[in-house]
């Protein structure tokens, strides 16, 4: 089954549309749920499309055409209603961040596949294994910022949710099987909890950029006038800024230290659209780069000889158990989980079960072992 037999999907961009939809998918159970925005294609990315299905109707929400989409709070803070998402986690930072939503019973399909094991865990892969659809994997990338979005990426986008529902059911019926759908609802409520938008940007430092770490002080402080000057055209622009000019350009820079046009051009670094944009203003931040000084690095503690210990000795446990269950390390012990045990040393087992306390299945199943664990290393 393809999109050409479904109805057209509901465009929802006039306050009157939104609260018609609402008032529709206040009368399910459960609600697919799906996002798009435009980071590829903006200094400041935000939500540009959100999706919703429920078994009679694809909705389309226009986020850049409504100012308020307070309507939609009710829905996501529901605990009667269960929202599905693929991917929730991306999905679930976006809708806080741009619009201060609470979230409340969610049900992740890729978390759910990732627990049943499945190695292609991809929405266009699950798709095509249990329905046959094949998605149109080139929209992902898509500017979901431009308007008019063309019919080939509202199709894109009602498909997105069109097909969750029933996958939803498939898994969760595995899942019951299995006896894994409280290992499964752990992860979705924590995700529901505590998913949170990144806090505020931190200041540009170049000792951040990845490859550019084997750069001499002054080569750093270059860097540092370069990636500003890069930000600051990204800000004027609204482009992320790797679009202005790359790290691995700015690094090759920070090393040769061009002083004149001459020089930057003989490296062949620039399209003819950075050389028109750029040359004059990266010549100039280079020669400020030269005569300032490099910026703080950042201090980064490493952990003492018993942590250290202590986090390789969990990891093995969980690689090995994650190997006998046909899962990811992670599905048995989240990284964040793991490193506070290692960090804490819980001195008594009451200890470590406050700190699984966000983990009740994981607790009940593996708290004996880790603990067992612990005492050996002491």
């Amino acid at each position: 089954m393809t999109d050409n037999v479904l109805p057209p999907p509901v465009w929802v961009d006039k306050p009157k549309t939104l609260k018609e939809m609402v008032n529709d998918l206040l009368k399910y159970s459960q609600v697919a749920v799906d996002t798009e925005s435009n980071s590829l294609f903006a200094y400041r990315e935000q939500v540009c499309l959100i999706q919703f299905s429920t078994p009679s109707v694809d909705y389309l929400v226009d986020p850049l055409a409504l100012a308020d989409l307070s309507a939609l709070a009710p829905l996501f803070a529901s605990d009667d209603i269960e929202k599905i998402f693929h991917a929730a986690e991306y999905d679930l930072i976006c809708l806080k961040r741009d619009f201060g939503f609470e979230f409340h019973r969610i049900f992740d399909t890729m978390q759910a596949a990732r627990i049943l094991g499945r190695k292609n865990i991809g929405l266009g892969d699950i798709l095509e294994e249990e329905f046959g659809i094949k998605l149109e994997k080139r929209y992902q990338r898509a500017n979901w910022g431009e308007r008019p979005l063309s019919p080939a990426m509202l199709s894109y986008a009602r498909l997105d949710t069109h097909y969750l529902l029933p996958l939803r059911n498939r898994l969760a019926e595995e899942l019951e099987k299995r006896d894994l759908m409280q290992l499964a609802q752990e992860d979705f409520d924590y995700l529901a909890r505590n998913a949170a938008p990144n806090p505020e940007p931190q200041p540009l430092n170049a000792w951040r950029v990845g490859s550019g770490k084997d750069l001499t002080p002054q080569q750093h402080a270059i860097l540092q006038a370069l990636i500003e000057y890069r930000d600051q055209q990204a800000r004027l622009a609204n482009l992320p800024p790797f679009k202005i000019l790359p790290n691995e350009v700015l690094i090759r820079l920070s090393e040769t230290a061009p002083q004149s046009t001459e020089e930057l051009f003989h490296l062949q670094l620039f399209s003819p659209v950075q050389w028109r944009r750029h040359a004059a203003g990266v010549i100039q931040a280079i020669r400020s780069g030269l005569h300032t000084s490099p910026p703080p690095r950042n201090s980064n503690h490493r952990p003492d000889e018993e942590v250290l210990e202590r986090m390789d000795t969990l990891k093995e446990w969980r690689k090995k158990t994650a190997r006998q269950m046909g899962v990811e390390s992670d599905v048995i012990l989240p990284r964040s989980v793991l490193e506070k045990i290692a960090f804490s040393s819980p001195a008594c087992r009451a200890d470590l079960d406050i700190l699984m306390k966000d983990f009740p299945w994981r607790r009940a199943k593996f708290g004996n072992q880790i603990w067992k664990i612990l005492q050996k290393g002491k």
